[in-house]
């Protein structure tokens, strides 16, 4: 029982964590269509870096939870639930670049 409450705080911070990357998926895709990435002023830095590193804060901290129940007891379910955590993570970047490219054009 103890391994599945564990399990479930962990993936509340791992949803957390994809919703934060959508944020940056979002907010990445008008600079990243104009071709100005290296040319980002202080107010689109601070809009993209917030997202995109308490969503590494957050994954990270999903995955230490994980770590917690699985990682000695079953290292095979583990490594399993953080590479789909990882592909979770690179869905939600692409869904919020899609979303965003689709109310732009």
């Amino acid at each position: 029982m103890e391994r599945w409450i564990t399990r479930g705080a962990a993936a509340l911070c791992a949803a957390g964590s994809l919703a934060l990357f959508w944020t940056f998926g979002m907010f990445v895709a008008v600079p990243w269509r104009e071709g100005r990435m290296l040319a980002l002023n202080s107010v689109e830095w601070q809009v993209l870096g917030i997202p995109l590193l308490g969503g590494l804060a957050v994954a990270w901290g999903a995955l230490h939870i994980l770590a917690i129940a699985d990682r000695a007891r079953s290292p095979r379910i583990y490594f399993a639930l953080a590479l789909a955590l990882l592909v979770g993570v690179l869905l939600a970047v692409s869904g919020g670049i899609s979303w965003s490219t689709a109310r732009i054009a």
